[in-house]
């Protein structure tokens, strides 16, 4: 019985004896601030569109091309269309080259590689909408698309491309 209340009391000492406070711990993270590219407003900006071969995914692929593409110094702008395996590129000429996007591609991964690239006036929204667009189509696009609240009676891009012209 002794050994008993011995050993109670023996297990409530280290019980209480144990309580840890926890103090709250602060820690200091610094945060390496990303530079912000400042575009050059008298920089040339040339457009380039170009297939890339070897995406299997939209997110894994398709946008991970598309966030390294936009990293390099002198891109504007950059978008990937995984479904139409389309790459669409505004940079500066001077800080970019179309042999430095396509090593840009490259170096993501082996399986990637670029073929048909071109320095375009306007971007296309893909072969099947280029083909669409008539002679004399932007105009009407344009047209119909503010008489109409917005639809348009021919491709979209026709109308990007009046509309552009316009601006």
């Amino acid at each position: 019985m002794i050994k008993n209340i011995l050993m109670l009391v023996v297990v409530t000492i280290f019980a209480f004896s144990c309580k840890n406070e926890a103090k709250a711990e602060v820690k200091t993270v610094e945060h390496a601030s990303e530079a912000v590219a400042q575009l050059d407003p008298n920089a040339t900006y040339a457009k380039a569109e170009f297939t890339i071969e070897g995406m299997t995914c939209a997110m894994g692929c398709a946008a991970t091309i598309e966030k390294k593409i936009a990293k390099m110094e002198g891109v504007k702008s950059s978008k990937v269309d995984f479904d139409k395996k389309l790459a669409m590129v505004e940079y500066d000429e001077a800080k970019v080259s179309p042999e430095s996007l396509t090593k840009t591609v490259t170096s993501v991964a082996d399986i990637y590689s670029v073929k048909d690239m071109k320095t375009v006036n306007a971007f296309s929204a893909g072969k099947e909408t280029a083909k669409a667009c008539e002679p004399g189509c932007e105009k009407s696009c344009c047209t119909a698309g503010l008489k109409e609240g917005g639809k348009m009676s021919c491709a979209t891009d026709c109308k990007e491309a009046c509309c552009a012209k316009k601006a």
